[in-house]
């Protein structure tokens, strides 16, 4: 195959699904949402540390029922699927910020770690030329703020549940968007 320029790579890259990543974000939200109910906040904490560690590995298995297959060694090499794991590597980063935080008031945790993870979907908005991106972050700081302000006693229900809503909204979008340009 010829040397693709980045816009070439990127108009492939704009026509995948979309699908197997959010669809593991909201199963494991819904996870974490479940077990704040359920069980103590201590091991909803770890619900949260362990879950969203997870969201990676439970999209590469997904991929494969929805088409997109990630570990598809034959799919030629796209520059914008290193840039998406950049933006991932640095969602990943800012546990640096949410750790502290959370060492001072552990029920911050839903808050920081839906926030500060969710960051990532403002340049995939830009990459993929789709105002998904932009929609699914800042209604998630928006949301996710409100409700650790509004709902202390819940912010380890409330957070991942909300969280969940806007997965489940981004998905119908990305379903349904124009695939091409």
């Amino acid at each position: 195959m010829k040397n693709r320029t980045l816009e070439e790579q990127r108009t492939e890259y704009i026509k995948q699904k979309f699908l197997a990543t959010p669809l593991a974000g909201m199963i494991i939200w819904t996870l974490i949402g479940l077990i704040g109910i359920f069980f103590s906040d201590f091991v909803a904490v770890w619900s949260i540390f362990i879950g969203t560690g997870s969201i990676v590995y439970l999209g590469l298995f997904l991929s494969k029922f929805t088409g997109e297959n990630f570990l598809d060694k034959s799919k030629p090499k796209n520059e914008f699927d290193t840039l998406f794991l950049f933006t991932a590597g640095q969602a990943i980063l800012v546990y640096s910020i949410a750790i502290p935080f959370f060492l001072v008031d552990y029920s911050s945790l839903p808050m920081t770690v839906g926030i500060l993870t969710g960051l990532m979907w403002l340049p995939f908005s830009w990459i993929i030329k789709h105002w998904i991106g932009i929609f699914h972050t800042l209604t998630r700081i928006i949301i996710v703020l409100t409700l650790w302000y509004i709902l202390p006693e819940y912010r380890f229900i409330a957070i991942p549940f909300a969280i969940v809503l806007i997965y489940i909204i981004t998905l119908i979008i990305l379903k349904n968007r124009k695939k091409t340009e």
